[in-house]
């Protein structure tokens, strides 16, 4: 027999009467799903050029965050989305034993949980998915593998390691002739919810794709929809986004479009037709992405539960600019047997129209795309201004679930949550946001405090300051006229680096 929406409702009542009055209906199912290294401006609903009618539906019919932030890395935003909190650095790694996982904390609320996909914060006793909160698991334990074979070894350059997988507790080492990492993730995160909705429980489910992190793998046909899409170049690529972006209302028309990166080539000296092969095997991974979404989306609308279910989708990071192995054309995107990635100059001008890209605290490395859908309950076709952060999903959904974040778990004393809910925002409203937020991967450092920003970029080695209501493109430094508010917001990022074991 397969629960509706509405059984779940009955079903639900007394337990949600128990706890302190909450109504079954108002505990949705939550799918929050994640990709990996893709830019800012890169779908069709962020002023993109790849074809994304999913997710375009899903933010006509819900809302855009326009100022939403991650850590500009996979591994620290994976933690931070997982904990609701700031990544802890130093002995202990990302993920500690005083720290409750989303899935623990929604296992504890009531939830069934899974995860599909990319993992990335270990596979031990303390740190593997099965054995941190997640019913189901299936994916990718590493950071980034060959997509129609994961087994195949990476290349030298690469490290030559064979990455891992599993499926709950057991490691997977064969894969069949058609895989695709993007479908088989997909594939699970639907198993998850046919079984999921047989039961009067609501769900949480976390599909983490790898897609379009490196090495650029995709099918034929897809990259045939956009192969010689891409000959404009980076430099008009970013031209023609940011001025779509602005006739979208997603970006203010007074800020201008960010200067030329520094690691970026000249489009005019490159070999065209392997720098558009690069983009439109991007490009096409973007695509399937999107194609899986709808699947999934397809899934949900099937088992009764969409209209009780929120839907959140994001990026890890901005645009990559690493490119193991160079730009050699001898290394073609496209099949399974090279490695190829974007670069430097695609991977910035992902991120339009805002500097740099992926482990920068630039705008570029930590604004990401955020569409969230939840019929009835989030306005349609909205854009919110309100700034929001990755740190702030678990209490969310935990305010949504009507349960408590806990003090203790598993005999462990637990972090406090360093995240605040975005309730009132999804229902179309206003919260008073964070007082400050604070990043830092690989030396890049930054720190915001309402309209203005400092950002400490390792090549420069400087503290910039940028007030991001007149020019959130960080075009106009204005350090050296605001020498005291640099050193006191300076000196509060340096106390944020000590308390989160950064510095010691």
């Amino acid at each position: 027999m397969r629960f509706s929406s509405l059984s779940r409702v009955i079903a639900w009542l007394a337990l949600g009467l128990a706890m302190g009055g909450v109504k079954a209906a108002e505990r949705p199912n939550i799918v929050l799903i994640m990709c990996d290294d893709m830019g800012w401006s890169d779908i069709g609903c962020y002023g993109g050029e790849v074809s994304t009618p999913s997710l375009d539906r899903l933010a006509a019919e819900g809302m855009r965050f326009t100022q939403f932030y991650n850590n500009a890395k996979c591994t620290t935003t994976r933690a931070s989305i997982l904990t609701g909190l700031y990544p802890r650095r130093g002995k202990g790694g990302l993920l500690r034993q005083n720290m409750v996982t989303i899935g623990e904390a929604m296992k504890l609320a009531g939830y069934q949980t899974a995860l599909s996909g990319k993992w990335h914060l270990g596979s031990g006793e303390t740190t593997h998915p099965y054995r941190r909160g997640f019913d189901e698991y299936y994916g990718l334990l590493d950071g980034c593998c060959n997509f129609f074979d994961p087994n195949q070894r990476d290349p030298k350059y690469k490290g030559g390691r064979i990455r891992k997988f599993g499926h709950n507790d057991r490691d997977i080492s064969e894969f069949p002739d058609d895989y695709y990492t993007t479908d088989a993730f997909t594939d699970h995160a639907i198993e998850c919810v046919g079984k999921f909705s047989r039961s009067p429980k609501p769900f949480f489910m976390h599909i983490c794709y790898t897609a379009p992190h490196y090495p650029l793998h995709a099918k034929p046909e897809d990259i045939k929809k956009y192969t010689g899409k891409f000959r404009m170049g980076w430099d008009t690529m970013r031209r023609q986004r940011h001025e779509r972006m602005v006739k979208m209302g997603l970006i203010d028309p007074k800020w201008k479009l960010s200067g030329s990166d520094s690691r970026a080539y000249d489009w005019a000296s490159a070999n065209h037709e392997h720098e558009d092969l690069r983009m439109a095997v991007y490009a096409a991974m973007i695509d399937s992405m999107d194609q899986n979404i709808g699947r999934l989306m397809a899934a949900l609308q099937k088992s009764g539960e969409a209209d009780n279910t929120l839907v959140l989708f994001l990026s890890d990071n901005g645009g990559c600019a690493e490119e193991p192995g160079g730009r050699s054309p001898k290394i073609i995107p496209g099949p399974k047997e090279f490695y190829a990635a974007v670069g430097p100059s695609w991977g910035w001008a992902q991120n339009s129209p805002f500097r740099r890209y992926k482990s920068w605290a630039h705008e570029g490395g930590i604004a990401t795309p955020c569409i969230a859908w939840w019929p009835g309950r989030v306005p349609k076709g909205a854009i919110t201004k309100q700034v929001g952060h990755i740190i702030d999903f678990l209490p969310t959904f935990l305010q949504l679930a009507g349960a408590d974040y806990p003090e203790r778990h598993n005999g462990h004393d637990i972090l406090p949550v360093e995240g605040k809910s975005l309730e009132k925002v999804l229902r179309g409203g206003t919260r008073k946001g964070h007082d400050q937020l604070v990043w830092e991967w690989a030396g890049n450092r930054a720190l915001r405090e309402g309209r203005w920003k400092v950002v400490w970029d390792k090549l420069d080695k400087n503290w910039s300051l940028f007030d991001l209501e007149a020019d959130r493109t960080e075009t106009n430094d204005l350090a050296q006229t605001n020498s005291a508010l640099v050193k006191r917001l300076a000196g509060d990022w340096a106390e944020w680096a000590n308390r989160t074991g950064l510095r010691r």
